[in-house]
């Protein structure tokens, strides 16, 4: 599975990034594909590309705050979870997705 995801915290500073990192990792030893755009106190970073989001199956949006240029996903399989969530079971959240995914 290809998924993109956006991490963005009210700080915008340690969550922000942390979640980036457990989703990635998480992703990864599950067997997909993930990158990570981070919308922190810092701007934008590791901004997604048009051909990464065509090519995702699903984008993945942790955050406390308003996800900045939402419309890039417009058409797209979008799980929206507080970023608690994404931080305390990032594997979890994969293979929830995962699944639901193969049902349809």
């Amino acid at each position: 599975m290809n998924i993109v995801a956006i991490t963005a915290c009210t700080a915008g500073i340690a969550h922000t990034y942390i979640v980036a990192e457990k989703l990635q990792k998480a992703a990864e030893e599950l067997g997909h594909n993930c990158k990570v755009e981070t919308q922190g106190s810092a701007g934008v970073e590791n901004e997604l590309t048009a051909e990464e989001i065509a090519n995702a199956d699903v984008v993945i949006y942790a955050h406390d705050i308003a996800i900045r240029g939402a419309e890039r996903f417009k058409g797209k399989k979008v799980v929206d979870v507080p970023i608690g969530t994404a931080m305390k079971q990032p594997k979890s959240l994969i293979s929830t997705i995962e699944k639901k995914l193969a049902a349809k």
